[in-house]
C-alpha cells in the first residue's frame, strides 16, 4: 500500500515537473540567446552614480534649497509609485530604483526658484499619469521626467523660467539674469568657460557640461548606452547650428550650443532612456539624427532659446515607426517575389 502511494506522488510530480517545462519552453524567445547579469535596479543605480557629478556642480552653484527640492522629487516620486501599487494591489516595484531616477531626473530638469511643491506635482504626473497608468516600467509611450517638465512648463511658465538663484551657500543676494543660452540667442556676451563649468544660471542639472560628459562617459564606458544615439544627437544638433545659426563654423559659438541648455543632459541621460528609444542600432543613430535637427530648429527658428525637451517627447512619439522601417530581418529571410501581370 505504501508503495502504490508512493509511486502515485512520485507520477504527480513527474506531471508537474513536465508541465512546468512546457511552460518555461513556451516563454523563453527565440535565438540567440544573450546572457548577462545586468538588473533593472543596477542599470538604474548606474544611471543615478553617473548623474552624481552634475547634481553635485548643482548643489555647490545653487545652493542649499537645491538639495530640498531633489528631496521633495525623490521622495514624491517614490511615494507616488509605492501608493498607486497598493492602492491598485500590484506587486511593489519600488526597490528597482526606477522611481528614484526619474524622481532625480526631473529635480535636475527644474530651476531652482520654483516653490516647494512644484518638484511634488511633478512627480507626481510623472510616475502615476505617465508611467503607471500605461502599465508601469517599460509601457509609457514617453519619458516620465521629461513629460513631467513639459506639463510644469506649459502650466507654470513663470516659475519654470525664472532662473534666479542665490550663488554659493553664503550669498544674501539673488543673481537675475537670462541663461546663457538665451544670451546667444540674443546676440548677447556670453562665456563658453563659465558654460563648460556649470557657474551660471538654468536649471539645477544642466549648468555643468563637464559634469553631464563624465557622467555620459560612465554609462558608455559601463555598457549601460552605445555611444551611437548621443553622438549622432550631438553631431547633428551642431552641424545644423553651423549650417542655419547665421554664425557658420564659429567655434565658440557651437561650443556654446553645445554647453549651454539641457542638450547634454537629453542627449545623455534623456533620449537614451531605455523604455522610449530604439533597440536597433541603426534606430538609434536615426532618433539621434532626428532629435539633433527638430532640437536645432526649435533652438533656432523657435520663440525660446531651448528645444531638448520638446524634440526627445516627439521623438518618442516616433520610435514605434522608427523601429518598424529598422526592424532587421530575421534569418532565412527571402524577399517575396510579385507575381507577373498577364496580358
Amino acid at each position: 500500500m505504501a508503495e502504490e502511494i508512493k509511486e502515485e506522488k512520485t507520477g504527480a510530480l513527474a506531471k508537474e515537473a513536465k508541465k512546468e517545462e512546457k511552460a518555461a519552453l513556451r516563454s523563453v524567445s527565440s535565438t540567440p540567446h544573450i546572457r548577462d547579469k545586468s538588473s533593472t535596479r543596477s542599470i538604474m543605480a548606474t544611471v543615478i552614480i553617473a548623474l552624481l557629478p552634475a547634481t553635485g556642480v548643482g548643489i555647490i552653484t545653487f545652493g542649499p534649497k537645491t538639495l530640498l527640492l531633489l528631496a521633495l522629487s525623490i521622495g514624491s516620486a517614490v511615494l507616488c509609485e509605492w501608493g498607486f501599487e497598493k492602492i491598485t494591489k500590484q506587486k511593489s516595484t519600488v526597490s528597482d530604483l526606477s522611481a528614484v531616477l526619474t524622481g532625480l531626473l526631473l529635480a535636475l530638469n527644474l530651476p531652482v526658484a520654483v516653490p516647494w511643491w512644484m518638484p511634488v506635482l511633478g512627480a507626481f504626473f510623472a510616475i502615476v499619469v505617465v508611467k503607471m497608468l500605461f502599465g508601469g516600467l517599460g509601457q509609457n509611450f514617453m519619458n516620465p521626467a521629461l513629460g513631467a517638465r513639459c506639463f510644469l512648463v506649459l502650466s507654470f511658465s513663470r516659475y519654470m523660467t525664472d532662473f534666479s538663484y542665490h550663488p554659493g551657500w553664503a550669498s544674501a543676494d539673488a543673481v537675475s539674469s537670462a541663461t546663457p543660452l538665451a544670451e546667444v540667442k540674443a546676440g548677447g556676451a556670453y562665456d563658453v568657460l563659465s558654460m563648460f563649468i556649470g557657474n551660471e544660471g538654468g536649471t539645477i542639472g544642466e549648468t555643468s557640461a563637464f559634469a553631464l560628459l563624465i557622467g555620459g562617459l560612465i554609462l558608455i564606458f559601463t555598457g549601460v548606452i552605445s555611444w551611437h544615439l548621443s553622438t549622432c544627437y550631438l553631431l547633428s544638433m551642431l552641424l545644423f547650428a553651423a549650417i542655419f545659426g547665421g554664425h557658420g563654423f564659429d567655434p565658440l559659438y557651437l561650443a556654446a550650443q553645445l554647453g549651454g541648455g539641457g542638450l547634454m543632459l537629453g542627449a545623455f541621460f534623456m533620449a537614451t532612456d531605455y523604455v522610449t528609444r530604439p533597440i536597433t542600432r541603426k534606430g538609434q543613430v536615426i532618433y539621434g539624427i532626428f532629435l539633433g535637427i527638430l532640437t536645432g530648429i526649435f533652438r533656432i527658428f523657435g520663440p525660446g532659446a531651448e528645444g531638448v525637451s520638446y524634440a526627445i517627447i516627439i521623438g518618442n512619439l516616433l520610435v514605434p515607426l522608427i523601429e518598424r522601417i529598422t526592424e532587421p530581418k530575421h534569418f532565412g529571410y527571402k524577399k517575396p517575389v510579385k507575381a507577373e501581370k498577364k496580358g
